[in-house]
């Protein structure tokens, strides 16, 4: 392989990969983001220049600059890294890819960015498995920090190096998932959070503002700190054990999504791009809150940055 990585192909310019393209661009990579769809590169282009205005208030010109758009998966042919950011549709996945491997050099690395489908299965439609991993970001991909890189049966190390490497000159923080198993580490963390909210509000136990006012403002909070191992740990493990001897057993654990949340697929309350969800999305409420947030989590990862380097206000 040559490396280091310095040209970025972006397959999908969705939200997920305009945010990755940015992320790059920023970082002074040469990047060409790619979809065939029909206005897709148009809406790429007003989300990458809102994120840029986070990423690199001072140099979104330059940054902007170093994105190329294309509807052709051809583009990708000279690139060194070609990261897939298509909807998460397996059969899509798979003949992306296998139309990628045809056109890209021999030594390029195929990176899948999914929540949770099986890394091995999307492989299959490569001859380049080794050079083959999945990229997990997360929204919004330009401002969050973590990066889950997914192995598959035959990922060589030298292709995890590669990526991890890329990931980090970016500004990304990549950790290894060692076996490709469905969602990873933060998505079966997340539902296993999620399962209990949903299960609370179902059973009238809250309100969702209440639920939500609780993780935000006690585990939100101290999980930006310490992990959940490492907080069983401050807690002290036999207090955590005493805890899960009366607790675990009234935890909700059932196998297969909540009424609750089958009801709002059903009734079309499907959240923020809808308009309802657990809570009323307007348009404009949206939008503000999108920018919102992303503006505030790049404003709390750089205070955790310089905290870790010694630099915070605590320190």
């Amino acid at each position: 392989m040559n490396l280091p990585i310095q040209n970025v192909a972006v397959v999908g310019a969705g939200a997920m990969g305009s945010g990755i393209a940015a992320l790059f661009a920023a970082r002074g990579l040469d990047v060409v983001l790619i979809d065939p769809a029909p206005g897709a590169l148009d809406r790429a282009a007003a989300i990458i220049d809102r994120q840029l205005g986070v990423l690199a208030p001072d140099t979104v010109d330059a940054s902007r600059r170093r994105i190329r758009m294309e509807s052709g998966l051809e583009a990708a042919a000279p690139c060194s890294l070609v990261i897939e950011a298509v909807p998460e549709k397996l059969e899509l996945k798979r003949d992306v890819f296998a139309r990628l491997d045809i056109a890209c050099r021999p030594d390029a690395i195929f990176a899948t960015n999914t929540s949770g489908l099986s890394i091995n299965a999307i492989a299959q439609a490569v001859t380049r498995r080794d050079r083959f991993v999945g990229t997990h970001f997360f929204t919004p991909a330009d401002v969050i920090p973590l990066v889950e890189v997914v192995r598959n049966d035959e990922t060589s190390t030298a292709t995890v190096d590669a990526v991890m490497a890329a990931l980090r000159t970016a500004g990304k923080r990549p950790v290894l998932v060692k076996r490709d198993i469905p969602g990873f580490i933060a998505n079966r963390i997340q539902h296993a959070l999620a399962r209990e909210a949903i299960s609370l509000l179902e059973h009238g136990v809250a309100s969702a503002e209440d639920i939500d006012e609780v993780v935000k403002w006690s585990l939100g909070i101290r999980l930006a700190l310490s992990g959940p191992l490492e907080q069983r740990d401050m807690n002290g493990i036999d207090v955590h054990h005493a805890i899960a001897t009366y607790l675990y057993p009234d935890l909700e654990n059932r196998t297969t999504p909540s009424p609750l949340l089958a009801q709002k697929v059903a009734s079309g309350q499907i959240g923020a791009k809808a308009g309802q969800g657990f809570y009323e999305w307007p348009a404009d409420k949206r939008e503000q809150v999108l920018r919102d947030k992303s503006a505030a989590l790049a404003e709390l990862v750089a205070w955790l940055n310089g905290r870790q380097a010694g630099q915070g206000p605590l320190d």
